[in-house]
């Protein structure tokens, strides 16, 4: 499936905004709330939403393209802002989620307006959970296996809670384009 192209306003948000989550949350991996979570874990879903929204009113082409600007703008800002193991894992479990959240979603799209965001994401987050955490900090001697188990449980909760986000924005987006 594939809406109409995305413009460039519309578009420099959207990556803008996929940027700011993927910076925001590599920063905010770095502290801990205790031996099970990190703050990042609070920030990243929502990058599933951006390019949910994005695949549903544009199709999985203008998606994977936010993704791509996104990842770019938050692995150049990571390189300088996070230590260089961070935005690597970041950068290699970003683009690996984000395709299969966009796949997934792409694939699940005609059915109930839930499935496909819900689905998508919570495969995506597993996902995006073991590959980051293994990367980033397995041999640190911090209690990596214990904060990515915490980031994944967020994750998944918040997965589900921003459903309703994804709803009300997607009745926006179909109002506009109606319009």
């Amino acid at each position: 499936m594939s809406g109409p192209a995305l413009g460039r306003t519309p578009f420099a948000v959207a990556a803008c905004a996929m940027g700011a989550v993927v910076l925001a949350s590599n920063i905010l991996v770095q502290f801990p709330l205790n031996d099970w979570l990190t703050w990042g874990a609070i920030t990243y879903p929502v990058a599933f939403l951006v390019s949910e929204l994005v695949n549903r009113a544009h199709g999985p082409g203008q998606a994977r393209r936010v993704a791509w600007v996104g990842f770019a703008v938050a692995v150049a800002a990571s390189l300088v802002l996070a230590p260089v193991r961070i935005a690597a894992a970041s950068g290699t479990a970003f683009l690996l989620s984000q395709w299969l959240d966009i796949a997934v979603f792409d694939r699940l799209r005609r059915g109930s307006w839930w499935r496909a965001p819900l689905v998508a994401t919570l495969l995506a987050a597993v996902l995006d959970t073991a590959v980051f955490w293994s990367m980033a900090f397995a041999g640190t001697g911090g209690p990596w296996v214990t904060w990515a188990l915490g980031d994944l449980a967020v994750k998944l909760v918040l997965g589900v809670a921003l459903l309703l986000p994804f709803r009300l924005a997607l009745g926006r987006l179909v109002a506009r384009s109606a319009a």
